[in-house]
């Protein structure tokens, strides 16, 4: 089995190679040579990336499933550690890194102790988390139906090494994505009443969106919408023939989520035309909210204290994941591994301290081994 130092030079390795989502191919064939090599199950997911690892235990028990993402993001790091990444453009500028790391530990941590273990873990090595396509890919497979209770984990700088955040309830957005395009009529911008400048449609479009938050959704809802690309024109002198948009929309409530939905399209399409354009909305339904299991964030904080963690509640956010994919098939938690740094994750300088590395593993393995011989 792995030690400590053995994991955190795998997870340095990793650091220093990421790759992009649905290209993770390196990290999946490392993976599989050290599990092979220990002697860990491997399914046959049929998906060119990641990796589903099963350890049986010796007695009969539940199925707990594990989940750690593996995908990079492209971003030019600015870290400035000994082993930030070799590749140009592409960083693991939000843990992921650790988080594969972290799951490989355990379940090597479970193939040692699996004469101990009742019931069976398999652990997900997850594709393309950072675009919001590999918990599907993976939960479409089938191979996971028979599990009882699922754990993720993440990486978070807002707490030290020690410190695990655990809160039952809504703890990621659901993470939709939109685009609008707006046509009028193009003409010379010293005859503007020669065409239907889409222009200011644009601008009314995105002052009358936030109205659908402040005026139309519940106040005690938490919704986002942010409009973060706008695009029309491309010189000084003529009005366009057509103008563009895109942004996110993060709720946390299914109801919501389909209320801000129509009310989105009922205000770009009259708003357009009252400035005599029409206007195509383009709406892409992401990932649900993840929503923690109370009883089981209960018994996840029990077990955490008893291990000498510090236990804390995370912060809210409006963040997306697409761990609700494997929410669909069982209840479970998503929970935080403080890993200290100074930078949020998507931030070129973002890092995570190692020494977590090994301790939650650790931990996860004790879960899972709790879990599996669980009554519940």
């Amino acid at each position: 089995m792995m030690n400590e130092q053995q994991l955190i030079a795998f997870f340095e390795d990793l650091h220093q190679h990421p790759e992009l989502g649905l290209q993770e191919v390196r990290t999946t064939q490392k993976l599989k040579e050290i599990l092979t090599a220990a002697g860990v199950e491997l399914l046959d997911t049929g998906l060119p990336t990641g990796a589903v690892a099963v350890i049986r235990g010796s007695r009969p028990g539940r199925v707990i499933g594990l989940r750690g993402d593996m995908d990079a993001l492209p971003i030019t790091e600015a870290s400035g550690l000994r082993y930030a990444s070799c590749e140009a453009g592409k960083m693991h500028a939000c843990g992921h890194d650790f988080h594969t790391a972290c799951m490989l530990g355990t379940a090597l941590i479970l193939q040692e102790k699996r004469d101990q273990l009742a019931g069976t873990v398999k652990v997900v090595f997850q594709p393309a988390e950072e675009i919001a396509k590999g918990g599907k890919l993976v939960a479409d497979t089938g191979l996971l139906n028979d599990a009882q209770e699922f754990y993720g984990i993440h990486s978070y700088p807002a707490f030290p090494a020690g410190t695990l955040g655990i809160k039952e309830g809504p703890v990621m957005a659901a993470p939709d994505r939109f685009s609008v395009t707006i046509t009028g009529r193009g003409a010379h911008a010293a005859q503007p009443d020669k065409g239907i400048d889409p222009i200011p449609a644009l601008a009314a479009i995105i002052q009358a969106l936030q109205t659908i938050v402040s005026r139309e959704v519940n106040p005690f809802a938490n919704v986002v919408i942010t409009v973060a690309h706008v695009e029309a024109g491309n010189t000084y002198n003529v009005i366009p023939e057509t103008a563009f948009l895109e942004g996110t929309v993060r709720t946390l409530d299914e109801k919501v989520r389909l209320q801000v939905q129509q009310a989105m399209r009922r205000v770009i399409e009259r708003t357009a035309e009252a400035y005599q354009c029409t206007a195509a909305l383009d709406y892409q339904v992401g990932p649900d909210a993840v929503v923690n299991d109370a009883a089981l964030c209960a018994e996840a904080s029990a077990l955490a204290r008893e291990m000498g963690f510090q236990v804390a509640r995370q912060e809210d956010t409006m963040g997306g994941e697409d761990f609700s994919e494997f929410l669909k098939i069982c209840p479970g938690v998503f929970l935080r591994i403080g890993t200290g740094g100074d930078y949020p994750g998507h931030h070129p300088r973002f890092t995570v301290d190692p020494a977590a590395l090994w301790p939650a593993a650790q931990y996860c393995a004790a879960l899972a081994m709790r879990r599996a011989e669980a009554e519940k």
